[in-house]
């Protein structure tokens, strides 16, 4: 049995999290950041998890759109579904169920709300100043939720390994 976790990382903050959940359980498990490279071939895979983070208030459109364009072979598959994002409650909420379908959403055996960063350093000096002026953040900040990110690992390896 193999595992993919496909992510979208524009800053680190996904990425970080995708390396967690490889890093926690599997022997086996191939990173793809579709920022960087084309989407794989799934049916090598048994277990597929999906994780993007919010920026304008919706996740990137590459993951939309892998997910739109392959959601069939999603719905055949032990799936995953993740999101990094800085809101909490009803607002993260709302944020995760617009970035995946109802379909998906009802089909993943896992589902994980995994907080965020905003790390001005790797930002452009456009994104600085509006994170600066929307958000009134000054400094970098960190709020990855490390509890999510391991209870879903423990979902997602149990099911793994059965």
């Amino acid at each position: 049995m193999s595992a993919v976790i496909i992510y979208m990382s524009l800053h680190g903050c996904t990425k970080k999290v995708a390396y967690i959940l490889k890093d926690m359980h599997w022997d086996k498990v191939d990173l793809v950041n579709l920022r960087e490279k084309p989407p794989p071939v799934l049916d090598q895979y048994d277990t597929v998890i999906v994780g993007g983070s919010v920026h304008m208030g919706k996740i990137q459109g590459k993951i939309r759109k892998f997910c739109r364009k392959n959601e069939k072979e999603l719905l055949n598959k032990r799936l995953g579904l993740f999101l990094c994002h800085l809101y909490e409650g009803k607002t993260a909420i709302r944020q995760f169920d617009e970035a995946y379908s109802e379909k998906l959403r009802a089909h993943a055996v896992a589902k994980g709300l995994f907080g965020g960063e905003l790390n001005l350093d790797k930002m452009n000096f456009c994104e600085r100043m509006l994170v600066k002026k929307t958000a009134g953040v000054k400094d970098n900040l960190s709020k990855i939720n490390h509890g999510a990110i391991k209870g879903f690992g423990r979902v997602i390896f149990r099911l793994y390994q059965s």
